[in-house]
């Protein structure tokens, strides 16, 4: 099934941009092109997530059950995240998320692996690495450096970190694509703090898949330019015993202080709807 265009609102004139017109096969499925505005002053980040209708993007809170569980597994949401991985320098993961997907890899090829050589002809006509390179952010250093995501051969890989997580992070071996960068003095990894690191490996685009305290922390700070909302015809609840994340976590506006953003594009596929929002560039 291939996506419909509904409506998109023209792109702004003018600066850099990443993207443009799609190979044709991709362009067919997409129906249209993909365009992201670059900033000047640091790296552009996106953000790609699937909620249910009442804003539920995982059934549990360990995000062992997630995105997949809350499309149904729909084939052209999975399109459009493995394109948007092949437009991205950088995936941006939290080490959740990392620990819920046993199995993953965040690569276009992973979560699409019949459009994955249409996706590296994209990325090659762009100029851009084989893949892009996985950067995780983790507190505690708790990661297993046998995940596939993390130990994938042709696949960069920078485990983002505190001094303590990087005392953990010591005791294991690591595969040969991933190293380990300490990012301040604090308990946590700040949000600026992992842009600097997107920077230090030449990314112009940073596409982020959560988890939900993740887009927390880049919305805190002011550093979330664009969302890709995917929207799922089912309900899924909550009450007291299933608190369930919504795609923003960990942190909540005052109605003065709440952003808003403005819608991009709007396509479909079946029932699902496919949203694009742009928030100020001032951010």
């Amino acid at each position: 099934m291939e996506l419909e265009r509904l409506w998109d609102r023209v792109p702004p004139a003018g600066g850099a941009i990443r993207g443009g017109r799609l190979p044709a096969a991709l362009r067919q499925a997409y129906d249209g092109d993909l365009v992201v505005p670059l900033r000047s002053d640091r790296p552009t980040v996106i953000a790609n997530f699937v909620s249910t209708l009442d804003g539920v993007v995982a059934f549990d809170r360990d995000g062992s059950s997630g995105g997949g569980e809350v499309s149904g597994f729909f084939d052209p949401d999975r399109f459009v995240m493995g394109l948007l991985r092949s437009l991205a320098d950088v995936v941006l993961v939290g080490a959740g998320t990392v620990r819920a997907s046993a199995t993953h890899e965040w690569t276009g090829r992973h979560v699409h692996p019949g459009t994955a050589a249409l996706y590296g002809e994209w990325r090659s006509g762009l100029g851009l690495a084989d893949q892009p390179t996985t950067v995780v952010p983790t507190a505690r250093g708790n990661l297993d450096p046998a995940h596939p995501g993390l130990s994938a051969a042709d696949v960069p890989v920078v485990v983002v970190t505190t001094t303590a997580g990087a005392g953990k992070l010591a005791t294991v071996k690591l595969a040969a694509n991933a190293r380990v960068e300490v990012a301040g003095t604090g308990p946590g990894v700040a949000a600026e703090d992992l842009l600097d690191v997107a920077r230090s490996v030449g990314a112009g685009l940073v596409l982020c898949e959560g988890g939900p305290h993740l887009i927390g922390d880049l919305l805190r700070a002011e550093l979330l330019d664009e969302l890709f909302l995917t929207i799922a015809p089912q309900v899924a609840g909550r009450d007291a015993d299933a608190e369930r994340f919504g795609f923003a976590e960990g942190l909540a506006f005052t109605v003065a202080e709440a952003p808003w953003a403005e819608l991009v594009s709007v396509r479909r596929a079946g029932d699902h709807l496919f949203l694009r929002y742009r928030f100020a560039r001032g951010g």
